[in-house]
């Protein structure tokens, strides 16, 4: 499955794209809590978050993806809030456990798939500065979510989105 997080409101309708496969797409619908660090993700329901907003089940929902696709806004080089936001409420995707990859230390996997990371940026005036900034920081994510960057690029306007296919 795909899991499409995205900060286009209506994404399904608003984005004439073409999806191949089975598909979950988390975009606004509502507000969304910022995670506040309380472990309860990891201690008292592991893997689905104790607050309660419709945004509960992201990092289940990471655990049952093969490619985890962005489709943000691009913000001096990274992802919009709400993409941010979305991503931090899905840190029940890694166990509290700690291994070593590349020399560096992270999070475990909750879950045994393997995630290969798409980013798709739109934004007028990004800049190459910025440009290089996204390109580490979704390299710094795929580490962080043991796993690959397949696909990361860079889009004037979200209209722009309607000619590829994820």
């Amino acid at each position: 499955m795909k899991l499409i997080i995205t900060d286009i409101e209506n994404f399904n309708t608003s984005i004439n794209t073409s999806i191949k496969g089975d598909y979950k797409v988390i975009m606004p619908h509502g507000t969304i809590h910022h995670c506040i660090g309380c472990f309860g993700c990891w201690v008292k329901t592991p893997g689905k978050c104790v607050i309660h907003d419709g945004y509960e089940n992201t990092g289940l929902e990471m655990g049952k993806c093969s490619e985890l696709i962005l489709i943000s806004q691009c913000y001096y080089g990274s992802v919009s809030p709400f993409v941010k936001m979305a991503q931090d409420r899905a840190i029940s995707y890694f166990h509290p456990d700690f291994v070593l990859r590349k020399g560096e230390m992270h999070h475990k996997r909750r879950y045994q798939n393997v995630i290969s990371l798409s980013a798709y940026f739109y934004g007028d005036n990004i800049t190459q500065s910025e440009e290089d900034t996204a390109r580490n920081i979704i390299a710094a994510n795929a580490d962080n979510y043991d796993g690959l960057v397949k696909n990361i690029s860079f889009y004037k306007t979200a209209k722009e989105l309607e000619n590829i296919t994820l």
